[in-house]
């Protein structure tokens, strides 16, 4: 999950670590990049848009150049009003809009990984 603020990022890690997945974090693109390239392979990426540092369309383009982490998709989530666009235009596996339904990102994540 690449999010920037701490409590949401908190709050949802946990929520799915009860659910039985493994979630690992990072609070903007960058530290994300960097534990990928580091060996770090999850089944999805949860993906903020608006973060400081390197926001989600940079790491995204950023991934895609990468062929060994190009395939990883990535579900864009966000407060921004044209997620749905915005989430088309990086080529996403799919989009949440914030403020998130537990259920709806359950459900998201169940489709590309195993508890």
């Amino acid at each position: 999950m690449v999010e920037d603020d701490v409590d949401t990022r908190d709050m949802l890690g946990r929520f799915l670590e009860l659910e039985g997945f493994q979630v690992e974090v990072a609070a903007n693109g960058k530290q994300a990049l960097d534990r990928l390239t580091s060996g770090v392979r999850p089944c999805v990426i949860l993906l903020d848009l608006m973060m400081p540092v390197m926001d989600g369309r940079s790491f995204r383009e950023q991934q895609l150049q990468n062929p060994g982490l190009a395939t990883i998709p990535i579900i864009v989530f966000s407060a921004y009003r044209d997620v749905a666009k915005t989430a088309g235009e990086l080529n996403a596996a799919g989009h949440l809009a914030k403020p998130l339904k537990l259920p709806d990102l359950l459900r998201t994540v169940q489709q590309y990984c195993q508890g």
